[in-house]
């Protein structure tokens, strides 16, 4: 079997979880005094897509073409150490540059968007990268309008597939692949449910492992059934563990 090739193109940062105790109350407000046990740090966003790929494959090489300051970008979690119940969420240095997609190798037998919405991608990035290739699998936080059309397949959440609902259902119900969450994924109106599911603990990065996953499946056979049941096995064991995690 040819070894199958697949960029990554997406904004990344790096995910910090502090894990702290909260035993007590500050003595002038009435919030939860945090003391940090341990701290751990591991790619997000695109990277963690390509962090996915690179653990689920040995049959396909996998590259990535991402912001170059990722590591200075961070969302930073406090958590507490014993119920994994998250206090607060910081973000890091939000600038992004621009990717420059006319300088793309695009020669690649899968193209994986993670766009994050953060400046590395514009809608009009996106379209010219769908443009020209034949096998791109879209996950954006942005709204979806006419310039992701020509998306093979589009994963997308409940939330944002009813921001975009409208224009899904005239324009592109055929290639939209919507998760549940606990509940599986939805496509071609039938609902695929998860066969085992596991005790919930963090979902953070689930839905990149489910892009990763379904990326890998799809390369293998284009079998898309094939590819949502293999995401959904996937994503269902990184929810079981604490942070952004690979299966």
């Amino acid at each position: 079997m040819t070894k199958k090739r697949i960029l990554v193109i997406g904004d990344s940062c790096r995910d910090v979880y502090t894990y702290c105790e909260a035993s007590r109350l500050a003595p002038d407000r009435p919030v939860p005094v945090l003391e940090p046990v341990h701290v751990d740090k591991m790619p997000g966003m695109a990277m963690n897509v390509y962090e996915n790929l690179i653990k689920m494959t040995s049959k396909s090489s996998v590259d990535i073409v991402t912001n170059s300051n990722w590591k200075s970008i961070r969302k930073e979690r406090f958590v507490d150490s014993k119920s994994n119940h998250m206090f607060i969420r910081v973000d890091h240095g939000e600038e992004v540059e621009r990717c420059d997609v006319s300088q793309l190798n695009l020669d690649y037998d899968c193209i994986v968007i993670s766009d994050y919405d953060k400046g590395f991608l514009t809608e009009a990035d996106i379209d010219e990268i769908c443009r020209k290739h034949d096998n791109v699998i879209l996950d954006t936080k942005k709204q979806l309008g006419v310039w992701a059309t020509d998306a093979t397949w589009i994963k997308i959440n409940q939330h944002e597939y009813e921001r975009s609902e409208v224009f899904i259902r005239r324009y592109m119900p055929n290639n939209i692949i919507k998760t549940l969450g606990g509940e599986g994924c939805e496509y071609g109106g039938e609902v695929y449910p998860v066969l085992k599911k596991k005790q919930v603990i963090d979902v953070s990065g689930a839905g990149d492992t489910f892009l990763a996953a379904f990326v890998v499946r799809w390369c293998q056979d284009r079998d898309v059934v094939g590819a949502i049941k293999v995401a959904n096995h996937m994503a269902s064991k990184v929810v079981s563990k604490r942070g952004t995690s690979t299966p």
